[in-house]
């Protein structure tokens, strides 16, 4: 099934098209950016996290990313526009890495096809992290962007090399993050034996 994608008139500027995705979304004024907290939900999970500038610099583009893309902000968009910014490349963003890498791992786990075709996208099309984020960015259209990043373009079909970057990553942060568990288990057993 396709992934349904939300659409921006691509006449409205990014500040505009932003202004209504913070709108639509419940994120406020200003997105949240200068918020301490932000209340977040890993599907029924509600949780909060600190809301440092890394974040908010991360954010700033990643928010961009929906607008242009089309990923929703619902949990498989999510993990879609994990695959896509990591298959794009998060520049020296490192929070960008953190949060999307276990976007990805989640995604592959979950929904596999549809997050293939999103690491296919976002290796053919690059995004906007090793970009300025200014004025100047925000005052070019949605058009222009999605025209200048190739996203205007049919989604690629994904390549061998698109699976095997997507399993790897995938499995890779699933490993590291079932590894303290294995450790514990790991402990606890010998303390039993």
């Amino acid at each position: 099934m396709p992934a349904t994608r939300d659409t921006y008139d691509p006449a409205l500027t990014l500040r505009q098209a932003r202004a209504a995705y913070f709108e639509a979304n419940g994120f406020g004024a200003d997105g949240g950016y200068n918020k301490t907290r932000v209340h977040l939900k890993l599907g029924w999970i509600p949780m909060v996290i600190p809301n440092p500038p890394a974040r908010v610099a991360a954010v700033r583009f990643h928010d961009l990313h929906h607008i242009v893309t089309g990923y929703q902000t619902d949990w498989r968009g999510e993990f879609e526009i994990s695959c896509f910014e990591i298959a794009a490349g998060c520049g020296a963003l490192w929070f960008a890495w953190l949060i999307n890498l276990g976007g990805v791992a989640g995604g592959l786990w979950l929904m596999p096809r549809r997050c293939a075709r999103a690491w296919a996208r976002g290796r053919a099309t690059g995004g906007l992290y090793r970009t300025t984020f200014d004025d100047a960015l925000l005052d070019r259209t949605v058009g222009e962007l999605t025209t200048s990043l190739d996203l205007d373009r049919a989604d690629p079909t994904p390549t061998s090399t698109d699976w095997l970057g997507l399993v790897g990553t995938g499995l890779a942060i699933t490993a590291a993050g079932l590894a303290p568990i294995a450790a514990i288990l790991g402990g606890l057993w010998a303390w039993l034996a």
